[in-house]
């Protein structure tokens, strides 16, 4: 049987629906409803309910999502209730904020190893990760099963370090470096542009101010 196809935006709205239950568990909510969840989130409870309907009944009409319950279901979907560990390639100044970014860890993200290609940084530690030389990644990565690449090079090495990555096992990769990259399927890529956001925020600024 095929598997439904999930938007995107839906599973972009998941991670925020799961956030925001856990901000009503701190204030002592124990049973939410779909009006309370699209109110916190500026969007309809139609839609609140439409995407956690992919998923199964979670709810109880008339009387809400018990908020624990929900909450572990969407780490299930997530895929947040078990450890992904990471191997992050390029250790600059975007990279290496990214190592001691502690939202990764608070979601079962880890990572568990640094390479770059600039002799004077290899063998530093960074939050207590070796940076380690970029050619040892294919045989690391394979030998530990990573299944998530981040890229933080330059945008002119972007690529060969997706394929590099692709060929090394991983199942999917995070590409901060500001370029598009791309590889064959099954690897899923993200593109992260911070240049490109900020573009589009000054965008919206200059059409404010017209």
């Amino acid at each position: 049987m095929a598997k439904t196809l999930i938007p995107e935006a839906t599973v972009k709205r998941l991670s925020l629906y799961l956030r925001c239950l856990e901000r009503l568990r701190e204030d002592g909510r124990k049973v939410v409803s779909s009006t309370d969840l699209s109110c916190h989130l500026q969007t309809r409870d139609a839609q609140v309910r439409k995407d956690l309907a992919y998923f199964g009944g979670f709810g109880k009409r008339g009387l809400g999502y018990e908020v624990e319950p929900l909450i572990s279901e969407l780490k299930s979907i997530l895929g947040l209730d078990r450890t992904r560990k990471i191997a992050l390639v390029g250790a600059g100044k975007l990279g290496l904020a990214l190592v001691a970014y502690p939202g990764f860890k608070r979601r079962n993200f880890r990572i568990s190893r640094v390479f770059d290609n600039a002799a004077r940084k290899i063998g530093r530690l960074w939050e207590g990760v070796e940076i380690q030389d970029v050619e040892l990644s294919d045989r690391v990565m394979k030998k530990e099963h990573i299944e998530i690449g981040i890229i933080a090079t330059p945008g002119e090495d972007a690529q060969g370090v997706a394929e590099r990555l692709a060929k090394a096992g991983v199942k999917a990769i995070l590409n901060f470096a500001p370029t598009r990259i791309s590889v064959s399927e099954p690897v899923i890529v993200k593109n992260v542009d911070l240049t490109l956001e900020l573009e589009n925020v000054s965008y919206h600024l200059n059409r404010a101010d017209v």
